[in-house]
């Protein structure tokens, strides 16, 4: 018999502040984190604007001999990890240690590392690249980074497969503790790639907003004059437990995990399938493992990226998904707010709609001012709604076609 899986710790790191609690108050009064970009000179950049993480201090979270040795994203990663465990009041102690796994992703990985001792290599020649370069930079050194601090000795692993990879994460950390391989699962993403090869990489694909001189406005998912997303950065992780044992050890309990969707479209290399069929079907396949009906579903964090075909599709899906209980559905995207953080959105995406189902209490879509004609749900405009929800959904689609999605439920006791 499958075990129950529920959060008890929730940690964000994202472009509307360091912590869970400075994103998620930020989130609720509709703020936007997006502004110009400072990690290098944009001027000669079509796309001058991103969702940056402001204020953040390594030395809080990794020693100073140590932050030499890991990319940014590995950085975050750490600290969003660290916030989770403090949150759940989770202490790996050397009996639990073997049943408490990491699975951290990214989609990017350590791009700036990359570009740093690329240079380093062309001006210097090979003595130039740092001894760190490699596990500074490569995706699974999130995970064992944080498994290294937490001394978490059970499954370790990354995803990558781009803008899923975190929901899949923390899909396949739920699985794992259902089917008893782990008791504990600490399990997100992380991403960083805000440097010249990343921003300019999807800018030529023209696939940015270059709203360039409007930051704050630029994200605008469902709005008809919406035209590119924006790039963020951060990373969301959360605690996943085994139901008894966070019962036992008197855990706070932000939702229950009950569903978890995997899908690919096998279409093209970044656009969705026309019909939207990868989306319902992976949206279908999380409501059949919680084993509910459509009409049961209250919320959905959409994959929401304020691009021209990605919104108008997911709309599409989620009327073939649900029918017409999808004019029912209260529906909202965080990218509005926060950028898309690519590898680790689904990461701050679930740990969101854990807070979401908690709280009782949905962000907004802000910059939702001129509906799209084919776009016409109800995305929560602009002010955050409190409302009844028992179960709340995160969708996460990525480029080749990969989807997943995640079902929560309001955690009654």
């Amino acid at each position: 018999m499958s075990r129950r899986v529920v959060v008890t710790g929730v940690g964000l790191v994202s472009s509307l502040g360091v912590g869970t609690v400075a994103t998620w108050d930020a989130l609720c009064a509709g703020q936007s984190g997006i502004g110009p970009i400072t990690r290098f000179d944009a001027s000669a950049f079509s796309v001058r604007i991103a969702g940056e993480v402001r204020g953040f201090d390594p030395l809080m979270f990794v020693s100073k001999k140590d932050v030499k040795k890991m990319d940014v994203f590995i950085q975050y990663a750490i600290a969003a990890a660290e916030f989770a465990r403090a949150d759940a009041e989770l202490e790996v102690t050397p009996e639990l240690a073997p049943r408490v796994g990491v699975f951290i992703a990214s989609g990017i990985g350590g791009f700036s590392t990359i570009e740093r001792e690329h240079r380093n290599l062309l001006e210097g020649g090979p003595r130039k690249i740092s001894p760190f370069f490699i596990p500074a930079s490569i995706i699974n050194l999130a995970a064992g980074q944080v498994s290294i601090r937490l001394g978490a000795m059970g499954p370790n692993s990354a995803t990558c497969t781009a803008c899923s990879a975190s929901a899949h994460a923390v899909g396949d950390a739920f699985e794992t503790i259902r089917r008893g391989a782990a008791d504990v699962m600490v399990a997100g993403g992380s991403e960083a790639a805000i440097t010249p090869l990343g921003v300019g990489g999807f800018a030529a694909m023209r696939a940015l907003s270059t709203r360039n001189d409007e930051p704050t406005r630029a994200c605008r998912p469902f709005d008809r004059d919406r035209d590119g997303f924006i790039i963020g950065e951060g990373a969301g992780v959360v605690v996943l437990e085994e139901h008894d044992r966070a019962v036992s050890r008197g855990a706070t309990v932000y939702a229950e995990l009950v569903g978890y969707g995997m899908s690919a479209d096998a279409f093209h290399l970044t656009a969705p399938a026309e019909n939207g069929s990868g989306a319902l079907r992976v949206m279908r396949a999380a409501i059949d493992q919680a084993g509910i009906t459509p009409d049961q579903v209250d919320y959905i964090n959409a994959h929401g990226t304020s691009t021209p075909f990605n919104d108008r599709i997911e709309t599409l899906a989620i009327k073939r998904c649900f029918g017409d209980h999808a004019r029912r559905l209260a529906i909202s995207s965080t990218k509005s707010m926060i950028g898309h953080t690519l590898g680790a959105a689904g990461g701050l995406e679930a740990g969101i709609a854990a807070l979401t189902v908690r709280n009782q209490l949905i962000a907004p879509t802000v910059n939702l001012e001129n509906p799209d004609p084919d776009c016409d749900l109800d995305y929560v405009p602009t002010v955050k709604r409190p409302a009844a929800i028992t179960y709340a959904l995160s969708n996460s689609f990525g480029f080749g076609g990969t989807n997943a999605a995640l079902l929560f439920k309001r955690y009654d006791g």
